[in-house]
């Protein structure tokens, strides 16, 4: 990354540029399905790879995130990276210290092959061509994107949400190569009732008209539906004492109820808004495959107990829920947590009081930090096996 002039309202304080890896070779899918080859991770890094590549630390993105979690792309950028109030000098994830590494997952469509990439076979769009993906697939292409940087060793994996979902598969997949875990507002099974918010979401998409079974184009995308989408999801990841805090019942841009269908509530216009912009970044496929990954998601499938995940697993566990997440409420960190003490593994727990919903691990980052700062200190402290 290149330093540019300070700028008090950029903490990052730095130009990112997306990188882009492609592999010539195809990739097994745990459903037994290949990704055809080439295929490509978009990545970003940020910090230095020390002398011994033992300071290296894997983010982890949600649903709807990328591999730009922090800095910009240009001076001209409006926002930063997802993420940027957590990554950085002196931050929660110092950029000081440590090597970070975040990828935009495969299956996604913000670099990454997936959905709306080109089938090599066919010269269009993959569409539903593309291979049903599971959260073991994503971490299988980080892992060769790890192999490509010349990284054996990360002393942390860390996520929240999906990302969260993919920490707990690496210390699984690969216990040799991971150190620590950071893992928040996460499950190691999800729901019935997750499966269902994440049903109803693919449902909107599927009834929009210019969806067509996944052949739709760029020019005509299924923009309704996946607006509608992004606002059943988006409803998950608040709470109600933030949505009666944020909005009330406040009317928007009127003084009195209208007797109608038009959009009169304040929280009304903001879901709206949440989902129309969504649009403008997202693709209707790839939000299909994704909550189907997340869906799939199940640690203790095919195996006697959740306990048995996590037999041969070597790493440290940071686990942190949040009060009000409804979406993956602190029962299922709890269960977590006994499924990796079952196991005598070192594991630190907090549950954090916060009114912000599922999406407090990206709100509450100065509380975060504490806990991130010290626990990555003694991991580091500890000499690598």
């Amino acid at each position: 990354m290149v330093p540019r002039n300070n700028a008090p309202e950029d903490p990052v304080n730095e130009i990112v540029k997306t990188q882009h890896a492609t592999f010539d070779e195809p990739l097994k899918l745990q459903s037994g399905a290949t990704l055809p080859a080439p295929f490509t991770m978009a990545y970003e890094t940020y910090g230095t790879l020390n002398a011994g590549r033992s300071n290296a630390i894997l983010i982890l993105h949600a649903l709807s995130g990328d591999a730009h979690v922090a800095g910009r792309h240009s001076a001209a950028d409006r926002k930063p990276g997802w993420w940027d109030d957590a990554v950085g000098p002196g931050r929660a994830f110092d950029t000081d210290k440590y090597f970070l590494i975040c990828s935009n997952v495969i299956g996604g469509c913000q670099g990454s092959t997936g959905p709306s990439s080109v089938n090599p076979k066919t010269g269009e769009p993959f569409g539903l061509q593309f291979p049903v993906l599971t959260v073991a697939d994503m971490v299988e292409a980080q892992r060769l994107l790890l192999d490509r940087l010349g990284i054996e060793t990360l002393l942390s994996v860390v996520g929240g949400s999906m990302g969260g979902m993919q920490a707990l598969q690496w210390t699984i997949s690969h216990p040799a190569r991971v150190r620590s875990a950071i893992v928040l507002a996460a499950t190691a099974q999800v729901s019935p009732q997750s499966i269902a918010f994440n049903e109803v979401a693919r449902q909107a998409i599927y009834a929009d008209p210019k969806w067509k079974h996944g052949k739709y184009t760029k020019e005509e995308a299924p923009k309704e539906g996946l607006s509608v989408a992004r606002m059943i999801g988006h409803i998950t990841y608040l709470s109600d004492r933030s949505m009666r805090e944020k909005f009330g019942r406040r009317l928007q841009e009127r003084q009195k109820l209208g007797y109608d269908f038009a959009t009169e509530f304040a929280v009304e216009s903001y879901l709206k808004h949440q989902g129309d912009h969504f649009t403008q970044r997202f693709d209707a496929n790839t939000f299909l495959f994704i909550t189907k990954a997340i869906d799939y998601f199940d640690l203790a499938h095919g195996r006697a107990s959740l306990a048995d995940a996590f037999q041969k697993v070597t790493a440290r566990f940071l686990v942190v829920s949040y009060s009000s997440d409804w979406l993956y409420p602190p029962e299922q960190s709890e269960a977590l947590v006994r499924a990796l003490l079952q196991n005598g593994i070192d594991v630190t727990y907090v549950e954090i009081h916060s009114d912000y919903g599922h999406d407090s691990f990206l709100i509450e980052t100065d509380r975060l930090a504490g806990l991130s700062r010290d626990f990555l200190a003694r991991v580091a402290a500890v000499k690598a096996p």
